[in-house]
């Protein structure tokens, strides 16, 4: 009988990575210099004294930013992988300052970043010239929590963490889980459809977002504020927003269901000898955990040995080359601790699994959260990340980790392979000492005809950005681009929201 602890309806907070600690702009080249023949700046303006003054009108003084020592940490994304120049931050408070701003912008057009926490992976929060850094991180504000519908609307800058505390205070949990939940914020996931680690328990955020407001580029305020689950009434068009990535429009409130807490959750850590043997307990989870698996995720080993080597976490069990964390949530501890008792009893028996721990206390929850949470944080020690968030069949998952190290070798020091099984998202990260266009070369196109190959896609929850719309071909047809374009056109005429993302030139 395995031991079993039943969290007396907690949800742990998952570990945080401390996003700001890799911030520093020392030896980041600028991403017009590193990508100069990717990229030509455009045919924007560029802000003189006359126009700060305006935006100290709109925001006043204290909230219109020009210290180039201020700037930095909002020039660079937390992976040291792309740098802005922006000379200026502007950190509204409300819708109507976001509108006010927005439309002088357009008249001038000045180009903007719009910019939630800063925590994206393919360069899409940041300057790739000198566009104006819009934040949303002082729009902080909880509006409204209608306890009988559980729909929670609030302002755009809410910090991910903060929504999940005031709901858990409230039986109630946020239907979306990311290992930045500390510095992310709910107007930026929502515009970059952010998955995460509950999606195969509460679906994406097409499905649990009801409503946005959003700012156009003329500074129209565009509300899409239902909060019904049921609204049938012509187009959707809220959805256009969902993983737009602030190129259509900037959000600036959301109107989210959130689902009732669970009564008990449980947490395992497996130990596997071949992948095999994980696909088999990946369907076995699914099957017979079904309405209670919150969580199932996968890493290599070479993915947990960064963590523990690096960041000296605790190994829970032995050395194995494959892992999977199984979280389980439901509204009855007895039922759920005999299915998961049951099953975790089964898998051994038959050889599926070598080894396996269930998390005795918090403590131990958060131990074992980390050994998945914290890769992307161990792994930026070894120098520069090359980061790839990929959608494939999970039959695939080693396969691909396989085939690029064959393809590359010597020339990388780290090969790991992570993600989530419950949704076919895989994470490939690859390290070496620092950023060299070679390898850059022998990965892009190479990855992504592999993918396309096999049916994937390009981004599976992070977004195109900057570094990846050169290649949303490799996953969109033709005409969805040309369609894609003739939007960005007439919600954008001008071109000033978040130029150089998204969309190939």
């Amino acid at each position: 009988m395995w031991l079993m602890r039943n969290n007396p309806r907690i949800l742990i907070s998952k570990s945080i990575i401390n996003i700001s600690k890799f911030s520093s702009t020392d030896q980041v080249e600028l991403t017009s210099i590193r990508y100069k023949n990717h990229v030509k700046r455009g045919d924007f303006a560029t802000i003189n004294g006359s126009d700060v003054g305006v935006f100290e009108e709109i925001l006043g003084n204290e909230r219109v930013v020009i210290d180039p020592n201020d700037l930095q940490i909002h020039n660079i994304d937390w992976i040291r992988s792309v740098r802005g120049a922006s000379r200026l931050l502007l950190k509204p408070k409300t819708t109507d300052e976001v509108s006010r701003i927005v439309a002088y912008c357009n008249k001038r057009k000045l180009a903007l970043c719009p910019q939630g926490g800063n925590t994206g992976l393919v360069g899409g929060s940041v300057p790739v010239y000198d566009e104006i850094i819009l934040s949303t991180s002082l729009m902080n504000q909880i509006i409204s929590l209608n306890e009988w519908s559980s729909i929670l609307v609030c302002q755009a800058g809410c910090v991910l963490e903060t929504l999940s505390e005031y709901l858990n205070e409230r039986e109630m949990i946020m239907p979306l889980d990311l290992g930045a939940k500390g510095s992310c914020q709910i107007g930026a996931n929502a515009s970059t459809n952010a998955g995460g680690l509950r999606l195969i328990r509460y679906g994406s955020l097409h499905s649990t977002i009801l409503g946005l407001e959003v700012v156009l580029a003329d500074g129209t305020i565009m509300d899409c504020m239902s909060a019904m689950k049921k609204d049938n009434t012509g187009y959707d068009l809220k959805h256009l927003f969902i993983g737009s990535e602030g190129t259509l429009g900037i959000v600036t409130k959301v109107a989210i269901h959130c689902p009732t807490k669970p009564n008990s959750v449980t947490l395992a850590f497996l130990g596997l000898n071949s992948y095999e043997n994980l696909l088999k307990t990946m369907k076995k989870a699914k099957k017979e955990l079904g309405e209670i698996l919150s969580s199932l995720e996968y890493m290599d080993g070479a993915s947990v040995e960064s963590v523990i080597e690096i960041l000296k976490l605790k190994r829970p069990i032995g050395e194995f080359p494959f892992y999977m964390l199984i979280e389980c949530s439901g509204s009855n501890e007895r039922h759920d601790q005999e299915k998961l008792n049951n099953f975790l009893d089964d898998v051994m028996e038959s050889g599926n699994v070598a080894d396996g721990t269930i998390a005795a206390d918090l403590n131990q929850m958060s131990e074992i959260w980390g050994l998945r949470e914290r890769i992307a944080e161990a792994l930026l020690h070894d120098g520069y990340v090359y980061k790839y968030d990929l959608s494939i069949p999970v039959t695939h998952f080693d396969e691909l980790v396989k085939v690029m190290q064959k393809e590359l070798g010597s020339l990388i020091k780290r090969f790991c392979g992570y993600g989530h099984l419950g949704d076919g998202n895989i994470h490939l990260n690859m390290t070496c000492p620092v950023y060299d266009p070679k390898i850059t070369a022998k990965i892009e196109p190479f990855v992504y005809e592999w993918v396309q190959r096999h049916q994937g896609s390009v981004s599976a929850e992070h977004g195109l950005g900057f570094k990846k719309r050169d290649f949303i071909s490799y996953s969109k047809s033709p005409e969805s681009i040309v369609t894609m374009k003739q939007l960005k056109k007439l919600f954008d005429p001008n071109g000033i929201l978040n130029p150089y993302k998204v969309l190939p030139v």
